[in-house]
């Protein structure tokens, strides 16, 4: 599951680079807003599934 996700991480982050390189550094530009939100998301899920699996301090 963990490698699945960071897979899907690597993908996303490898498209961003391409909408970003394809739309001349236009951080703006609506798809690759769309694409960073996405990443993020990806992000954030990985993050709450590691939390997920740590043990509560006592």
């Amino acid at each position: 599951m963990i490698e699945k996700n960071l897979a899907s991480i690597e993908q996303a982050r490898k498209q961003l680079n391409a909408l970003v390189k394809k739309y001349n550094n236009d951080f703006q530009h609506p798809v690759v807003i769309k694409q960073s939100m996405l990443l993020d998301e990806l992000i954030n899920q990985y993050s709450r599934t590691g939390k997920q699996k740590e043990k509560p301090i006592v």
